[in-house]
């Protein structure tokens, strides 16, 4: 009998420490996974300022084509780690990176926690303007055909000298980024670079985003403070690079001050986007930039239609004139990974000749 009491305390002895350890194995699950897009058109592109236009085999037509890394760790109680290593390519070439000297993970970079209190990274992860950006237009990320992009984030080495409105990259370096749980369909983004400049506090950015999803109904607004130059002072000395495109010479203000506000409308038969925002440097040069955009289903896929314009004002080089930029385009969706996307964009900048662009392309994500 007394031998039995003994096993008995025993199995619930062991019964105790597995049920103790089963918290723990479950905190050692560790999730990793290789993703990306590889985006690849043909056409011609001629942008407002251009000469001639140019037949091309580009990577980027709808996306910027990119590969990476991305993983979780259960560290127990609602909390997670997590980590994101991915990396632009231009696909058309092979090569790495959105442009020359472009950094190898120059996509995401970074590493953080997640839980019941939002979540936050350190790193280098997205600006502030990025999703407000991206997610309330009908072209998306779109580099080379969204005129809201193309005007906010994508300067041009041509006649027209025109520099992206939205300074800095579309990705911060050396930041500390927190998101907010969600409230009802309400999230916030707050986003600090640190300037890493001995005893100079000035060079800091700093930024946030407000994004809604409530049923058919959507809203974002984002402001940002930044320091141009901060932290990779760029080699034309202005704003730093985005999209698919180096820099140009032109900008040289120190510091920018945008905020945009955003809302889109899904009608079933169209989804409607419209944007509104400004920017302002500490030189005398001001943007005001308004879109507008639908998205309309149509058998496998969907018309694809947006429109952007910008008026800059200003004593500065470049200011004082109008960009107006249109694109069409169809969307057809081969399956759930694949789509297949023809567009055409016509393209006006103030006193400069006219650029007309069409590509038709082929995503795919893995």
């Amino acid at each position: 009998m007394q031998q039995q009491k003994t096993r008995l305390k025993h199995i619930a002895l062991a019964a105790a420490i597995l049920a103790a350890a089963a918290p723990a194995a479950m905190a050692q699950q560790t999730n990793v996974s290789v993703s990306g897009l590889v985006d690849v058109f043909a056409g011609k592109l001629r942008n407002a300022g251009d000469t001639n236009s140019r037949s091309v085999v580009n990577s980027g037509g709808m996306t910027t084509s990119w590969f990476g890394f991305k993983g979780s760790e259960d560290l127990g109680g609602g909390l997670k780690a997590n980590f994101q290593l991915t990396s632009f390519i231009q696909a058309d070439t092979g090569t790495q990176g959105r442009f020359p000297g472009d950094t190898l993970f120059s996509r995401d970079a970074n590493v953080g926690l997640s839980g019941s209190f939002g979540a936050f990274s350190l790193g280098r992860d997205l600006a502030p303007n990025f999703l407000p950006t991206i997610l309330f237009n009908p072209f998306g990320d779109s580099f080379t055909f969204s005129p809201l992009i193309l005007h906010t984030d994508v300067p041009l080495f041509n006649a027209s000298s025109w520099t992206n409105s939205v300074a800095g990259d579309t990705g911060w370096s050396n930041e500390i980024r927190y998101t907010t749980p969600n409230f009802g369909g309400l999230t916030a983004n707050l986003h600090y670079q640190l300037g890493e400049v001995a005893g100079s506090n000035g060079k800091n950015n700093v930024g946030l985003n407000l994004l809604y999803f409530g049923g058919p109904l959507a809203l974002t607004a984002f402001y940002h403070n930044v320091e141009i130059n901060n932290p990779l002072n760029s080699p034309a000395g202005n704003v730093q690079p985005a999209g698919n495109l180096p820099l140009p010479s032109g900008l040289s203000a120190a510091r920018q001050t945008a905020w945009m506000v955003g809302g889109s409308y899904d009608l079933k038969a169209a989804k409607l986007y419209a944007t509104y925002g400004q920017t302002s440097h500490n030189i005398d040069l001001d943007d005001k930039t308004v879109s507008l955009g639908a998205s309309v289903p149509a058998g496998q896929g969907k018309f694809l239609a947006g429109w952007a314009q910008t008026k800059r004002t200003g004593t500065a080089i470049g200011a004082d004139q109008k960009r107006n930029t249109t694109s069409i385009g169809y969307d057809y969706d081969m399956s759930k990974r694949t789509d297949l996307y023809a567009i055409f964009m016509n393209d006006r900048i103030t006193a400069q000749n006219n650029g007309n662009s069409f590509g038709v392309g082929i995503r795919h994500r893995f």
